[in-house]
């Protein structure tokens, strides 16, 4: 068997048949502490699994600890907290052995492009890749241009940059910004070789504003998203995944998701 049919089988473990995937990252307890809506990581986990999340991503600590269900496993490498002076600098704090070890179906590592530390942050990628190559085991680059030189995160040629950067060094899903049009997104998807899902970045002020820029994302060629807080702090975590699922899986309007969630207000 060769070491792509490994990737293979572990990608069909986070994409559905539809080839997208709903993902729910809670790597942020290193980033940025025990904020509301992951203290209890059990329960959390347990309620957007019952919505129907398709992976998450957890550091390795917690991934001993936690069963995610029939849902993907993502073991995330990358660590920085937001208490150090140069939290744009993620260093690697877990091997691909060691996520091979927990049963994960992916890893993930984080880069700042533009950042002053990008070098090391490449270096990373790289050695990753070849690492991942190696055990069969899938690499969604989280790719973000940030930096001196990037005034907005969410500018359409950088982030065109670094998606296509994260694919170039050998990773297998890219999850980047959301530019906020559709035209522009579609040519970010359209550069980037291969499947690029969306961050949910920081917390956004209503649910519909959520739903808009995941449907717009899908309508433009986004193979899924990965969203966090935007998720594990809604006040409902299951009806909140649920209306991301029909979105992304189901072709849902955004009217009929917002229909989902106001069943129970």
């Amino acid at each position: 068997m060769n070491m792509t049919q490994g990737k293979t089988r572990r990608l069909k473990r986070i994409f559905r048949e539809d080839n997208r995937t709903v993902v729910v990252p809670m790597d942020h307890g290193v980033s940025i502490g025990p904020v509301k809506g992951i203290e209890n990581m059990k329960e959390t986990v347990n309620r957007l699994l019952k919505g129907g999340a398709d992976a998450f991503v957890l550091h390795k600590g917690l991934a001993k600890h936690f069963d995610v269900g029939s849902a993907g496993l993502i073991v995330h490498l990358s660590a920085v907290s937001n208490l150090t002076p140069n939290c744009l600098n993620k260093i690697q704090v877990c091997t691909v052995q060691e996520a091979v070890r927990l049963g994960a179906d992916a890893v993930s590592v984080h880069i700042n492009v533009g950042a002053p530390d990008e070098c090391s942050m490449l270096a990373t990628l790289g050695r990753v890749a070849e690492e991942c190559d190696t055990y069969g085991m899938p690499l969604l680059a989280m790719v973000y241009p940030r930096g001196p030189k990037i005034p907005n995160e969410h500018d359409a040629v950088a982030v065109a940059h670094a998606a296509r950067l994260g694919a170039e060094l050998g990773a297998d899903i890219i999850k980047t910004n959301y530019t906020g049009k559709i035209e522009t997104f579609k040519q970010v998807v359209e550069s980037c070789p291969v499947p690029v899902i969306i961050a949910g970045g920081p917390k956004i002020e209503t649910t519909q504003q959520i739903l808009q820029m995941v449907n717009d994302s899908i309508k433009a060629g986004a193979a899924g998203i990965s969203i966090g807080r935007n998720v594990f702090q809604h006040e409902d975590q299951t009806l909140i995944v649920q209306a991301l699922v029909a979105l992304v899986h189901k072709g849902a309007t955004v009217e009929k998701a917002l229909k989902l969630l106001g069943e129970k207000h």
